[in-house]
């Protein structure tokens, strides 16, 4: 029981410091980090929505070709 509380005060501890330092040392503010970060989600969100259009179309298209008399051969 004690080793599991010093590995949890030890990883509580760890986190705190790499927080920290991750703070001290990010390269831009936390308003630019925001944007930056605000603009990928809406890059992300753009590129999954064309790929959803795309591949509707897509299954649409089988399924009107699904739908389609056949012609006997």
């Amino acid at each position: 029981m004690n080793k599991v509380i010093n590995f949890m005060a030890g990883m509580v501890l760890g986190t705190a410091v790499g927080a920290s330092i991750a703070i001290l040392l990010a390269p831009s503010s936390g308003d630019e980090l925001r944007g930056k970060i605000h603009g990928e989600i809406q890059r992300v969100q753009d590129e999954m929505q064309l790929a959803a259009e795309t591949r509707r179309a897509e299954l649409e298209r089988q399924l009107a070709d699904l739908r389609a008399p056949r012609q006997s051969e």
